[in-house]
This record gives structure tokens, sequence and C-alpha cells, in this order.
């Protein structure tokens, strides 16, 4: 099966490369160890959400409940269930909305961690509170999610062998948590699959501005990437380039089925260097 090469290298065109600017990615990317991830309790005080969602942490970070209506908490053990009121009030949300469609529930991957910062293993985005990774693919029930995909077994990619069209996994549940997300007004951005991308830019017909939301990228086949805004009790929280509202369904999208954007990137063998985090998250780390 072809897979989208993950890759920050500088084949990536102009447009993508800002798309991916605080991304910084994704799963199964294997950073050095963090000394927050050691941190086990949140921040006392206010709620607020500092720096960028690549080199932040936050401050009275609140816990997703392990289960509610329409959703499950999923590798509870990694301790990566926290982040800001509004993201977890929108996962919520989602799972109400589902729950009135199906009796299956959302599988809802890493938030952030209690204070957030950067994280051991799996991602470099993620550390202000502000990003959730929510699974395609739906469950029948917490306890039959939490049996199935233990640590070392995701769900399965919705992009099929071909790497061009997508699995019969792909179906109206699907597309109605992207669309809601993408609606919400609280999300900025998310991350998806170039073929799942290109087959709703196909699909949608009437009203497609809620597809310019929908950024592809790498990955992102069997999950895709929410991405708050930044809120209104957080001055400090980096906010990140402004999209366009065209549905992005054209030359930027056909890019990514091109042979440059198929061509793995260079590897350094040099480690990237790590940005020095915000002063205000210093002293989050130093104050546990």
């Amino acid at each position: 099966m072809y897979r989208f090469p993950f890759s920050l290298s500088g084949t990536v065109p102009g447009s993508a490369r800002i798309l991916g600017l605080g991304l910084a990615l994704a799963c199964g990317f294997a950073v050095q160890a963090s000394p927050w991830a050691k941190v086990k309790a949140t921040a006392p005080g206010p709620v607020s959400v500092i720096g960028g969602t690549a080199n932040g942490c936050i401050r009275g970070a609140q816990s997703l409940p392990a289960q509610g209506e329409g959703f499950v908490s999923l590798r509870r053990h990694r301790n990566r269930y926290y982040g800001h009121p509004q993201t977890l009030a929108l996962i919520e949300d989602l799972g109400r909305a589902l729950s009135a469609r199906t009796s299956s529930v959302m599988m809802v991957g890493d938030l952030s961690q209690p204070r957030g910062g950067l994280m051991s293993s799996s991602h470099r985005s993620h550390q202000n509170g502000l990003d959730v990774d929510i699974w395609f693919r739906l469950s029948e029930s917490p306890e039959r999610a939490e049996s199935a995909y233990p640590e070392a077994r995701n769900p399965r990619s919705l992009v099929a062998a071909d790497g061009v069209s997508l699995t019969s996994a792909w179906g109206p549940q699907q597309r109605f948590l992207l669309q809601q997300t993408a609606e919400d007004p609280r999300v900025d951005r998310i991350f998806v699959n170039p073929t799942i991308k290109r087959a709703l830019c196909q699909e949608v017909r009437g009203a497609r501005k809620w597809l310019s939301r929908l950024r592809p990228w790498w990955g992102h086949d069997a999950h895709f990437h929410v991405r708050l805004q930044c809120p209104q009790d957080s001055p400090l929280c980096q906010r990140q380039a402004p999209l366009s509202t065209d549905p992005g369904c054209g030359p930027e999208l056909a890019w990514w089925f091109s042979e440059e954007a198929r061509k793995p990137g260079k590897k350094s063998s040099r480690p990237a260097a790590r940005p020095s985090p915000p002063a205000a998250c210093q002293t989050l780390l130093t104050g546990f």
C-alpha cells in the first residue's frame, strides 16, 4: 500500500509548509525524553493556554472523562487526556451529536499532558491543550474499544491499498463527524489524509465552505487531528495564520498526489533542535 511519506522536507510547497508550521507532527513520531512527561498534576490557577501547539503549555487544564455520551477516551495510562475546557466541550458536543444518530461511540485519542508541553513520543504538537485526535472508525461500545485497541494496535486505515481511494469503512458517520467538527466556531483547522480530503471535495455539493478547515497532511488516514482556535481567556496563546475560506479542492490539493509529494524527504542525521519554551511555560514546568 502506498502511504504519503511522513516528512517535513523542502519538497513541500509553500502552502503546505505554512499549514504545517504548527502541526509538527503526529502519530508514531518519536522524540527525546521530555521532562513534561514526568508532570502528573495540572497547574493550579485560572485556565490559560500559553504559546503554540508545537511549543507551549497550559495552566488550569481540565481532564476529559474516561467516557461520556457517544464517546470513549482511549489509552488513559498515557496521561494525555487534558485540555482547555473548550476542547473538552467540543468532544462532548460531538459525542452527543453522534449519539443522536447511532448507538456506536466515537474513540478519542491523545489530547495534552497535565500541563501540556512536549511529549516523549507520538507528537510534537498537542502541547497547549487545543489539539485532540479522533479515530474515524466507531466502536460498538466503550468496553469493546478498550479491549480491541490496546497500546500496540490502532484502528485500520480508511485509505485503500491503492492509496487513492477509500475503504468500505468510510461512510456517512465519518463524513458527519468531520462536517460537524469543521463547522464548529471553536475549531481552527482539522488535519486529514489527502485522499480523504479529495473524496470529500468530490462528494460535497452546495455549501462547501467547511471544507476549507480540512487541511491535507501525511498520515491521518485512521484518525483526524482537531485543533481549536486560541480562546479569549488566553492572551499568551500563539495564533496560527488564518486559513483561506476557499474549499481547497484545487491545485493545492492536487499537489499531494504529484510525484514530488510522493518522494520521501532527506532525513537529517542531526536531531532537530528544540525551541525554547515560553518563559511562562518554564515556570509551570519547574513548579511541580
